[in-house]
């Protein structure tokens, strides 16, 4: 069975840092982009950061210079690692994987992690 296994949220004071990962585990073939998405209450799912096979990045204006994503090819793993944290970024955090599994690509998705910050 495939699936994202998302850890590291928690609750943080504004300021404060919180690191995020998720690994994908199952018969995987291949990955392609990795990505973190966040939702907060009565709001859209949005893009925060995003990072293909080869190490390209993509970050929402609002978390640049605040947030850095990474991965590690060999243990199929995303990282959010997120700084000077303000309360706006309060949400559930979802990370995303493009992953070849049995001959197919598909977008699977984590169950979600609750960020809270505190003002």
């Amino acid at each position: 069975q495939v699936q994202l296994v998302e850890s590291g949220g928690g609750v943080v004071q504004a300021g404060g840092s919180l690191r995020l990962s998720c690994a994908a585990s199952g018969n995987i073939l291949s990955i392609n982009a990795m990505g973190w998405y966040r939702q907060a209450p009565g709001k859209q799912r949005e893009l925060v950061a995003a990072i293909t096979s080869g190490g390209n990045t993509n970050y929402a204006d609002s978390v640049k210079g605040r947030f850095t994503i990474s991965r590690d090819n060999a243990k199929n793993t995303v990282y959010l690692q997120m700084n000077s944290l303000k309360p706006e970024d309060t949400a559930v955090y979802y990370c995303n994987a493009d992953l070849l599994t049995r001959g197919i690509w598909r977008t699977y998705w984590g169950q979600g992690t609750q960020v809270t910050v505190s003002s």
